[in-house]
């Protein structure tokens, strides 16, 4: 039984950050119902290739994309532009704790399914209203994406080779940033709301937007700039207030090194041979090598050159100087410790067999995450769901059915 067992989500959310925030409500032990429109379902169903093979080799319709962000779900397909499916998705709403879409502003007013005509339906509903830009303000009639929202929010602008040096320029990181962070705020939210329910019995709405969420999690270097008054640049693999943090080369591959500390950094230097750049007062403290990096990073990437990446990564461990090796995705998943932490899982699938999945990095100890289900085939619970909810008889599925609305 997860902690979130017997709560109930109403899933109008497609693409990305929704959907990822109600996967995690998911593992955590919530009931999502996933509601999608008839014979076409969330947009990145179709965002391959690649795309899951069944038991016979060949592709199916399950892009790898959509099986990032739909495990543990139940798909419902209704078509909400029919007021039949209006009435039936305002049914579950009563039935619902959680309801979050990723509709433009005011896009569900006209179905009846806004925050307003929720509310009067379940006083106790809290509401997540995922957008790009937010429900008020000049922008917020404005559809909003990963990538652009990277750029406006300024992550772009300090993401990419540093300033100056062949290739630089503004990069996009390469995962939906924004809207995975949005997805993981709205899932904070949303168990913050339902602590003040349980405290007061009211529910409410919450407006969550990419761009907040983008300018919101600028952390460290949007502080640099309101108290340094500095705007910052790109910087590579370098951290601005910390050296050495930063990727070097070795003889045969590229490692990170992540000097946190003065005593972290005298160790560094004893494992490079390089003693004497502990005490030397360019470099003893974290200040001066941040004034003196031009000085410093060539002499530490002359020493890390001449050392194979085995070889350092166990010397720098050994002595308690934090690295890791830049992996590529295989590498990923061959760590040993991303082995021993099972961050790569099967699920049982309709049509493949066997599914893969990358697990939910929590680790409950009471209440430990079961995967109970593969991300849903399109509809595949749809009649299920109906009549276990909302007592739908088979005759009058068949009449919705014929109708298209189901």
């Amino acid at each position: 039984m997860g902690p979130l067992s017997g709560i109930k989500v109403l899933d109008l959310t497609r693409i990305l950050a929704g959907p990822w925030a109600t996967q995690v409500l998911a593992d955590f032990g919530a009931e999502v119902w996933k509601i999608e429109q008839p014979n076409m379902g969330d947009d990145t169903r179709r965002w391959g290739p690649p795309f899951l093979n069944d038991t016979a080799g060949q592709p199916t319709k399950e892009s790898a994309y959509y099986l990032s962000a739909n495990r543990g779900k139940h798909s419902l397909t209704i078509d909400i532009a029919h007021p039949e499916g209006q009435k039936l998705v305002r049914e579950l709403i009563e039935k619902a704790d959680i309801v979050i879409e990723n509709f433009k502003v005011g896009g569900l007013e006209k179905y009846q399914l806004d925050y307003a005509s929720a509310q009067a339906l379940n006083p106790k509903i809290i509401y997540c209203s995922i957008t790009g830009f937010g429900q008020t303000g000049p922008a917020a009639g404005h559809a909003g994406y990963d990538a652009m929202i990277q750029g406006m929010g300024g992550l772009m602008s300090i993401t990419g080779v540093e300033s100056g040096s062949p290739g630089a320029g503004p990069q996009k990181v390469g995962v939906a940033v924004a809207d995975l962070m949005t997805g993981m705020y709205a899932v904070s939210s949303v168990l913050a709301a339902l602590h003040h329910r349980n405290s007061t019995g009211l529910g409410q709405h919450i407006d969550l937007a990419l761009l907040d969420t983008q300018v919101g999690w600028l952390a460290n270097q949007g502080m640099n700039y309101l108290v340094g008054g500095q705007v910052p640049t790109q910087n590579g693999t370098a951290h601005p207030n910390i050296v050495p943090y930063q990727a070097f080369s070795t003889a045969d591959g590229h490692i990170m090194l992540a000097v946190g500390n003065d005593s972290q950094f005298s160790r560094c230097c004893d494992v490079l041979g390089l003693a004497g750049l502990a005490t030397d007062v360019r470099f003893s403290t974290n200040s001066a090598r941040v004034a003196n990096r031009q000085i410093l990073v060539p002499q530490l990437t002359d020493a890390i050159g001449r050392r194979t990446l085995d070889d350092l990564q166990a010397a720098f461990n050994a002595a308690g100087v934090p690295c890791g090796p830049i992996n590529t995705f295989d590498r990923v998943f061959d760590e040993p410790q991303v082995k021993h932490r099972e961050m790569a899982i099967t699920l049982e699938h309709p049509l493949a067999g066997t599914v893969p999945q990358i697990a939910n990095p929590v680790k409950f100890s009471e209440t430990p995450i079961d995967y109970k289900k593969a991300p849903p085939l399109l509809g595949e619970d749809t009649e299920q769901k109906l009549a276990e909810l909302l007592g739908l008889d088979a005759e009058h599925l068949t009449q919705l059915r014929a109708a298209g609305v189901i």
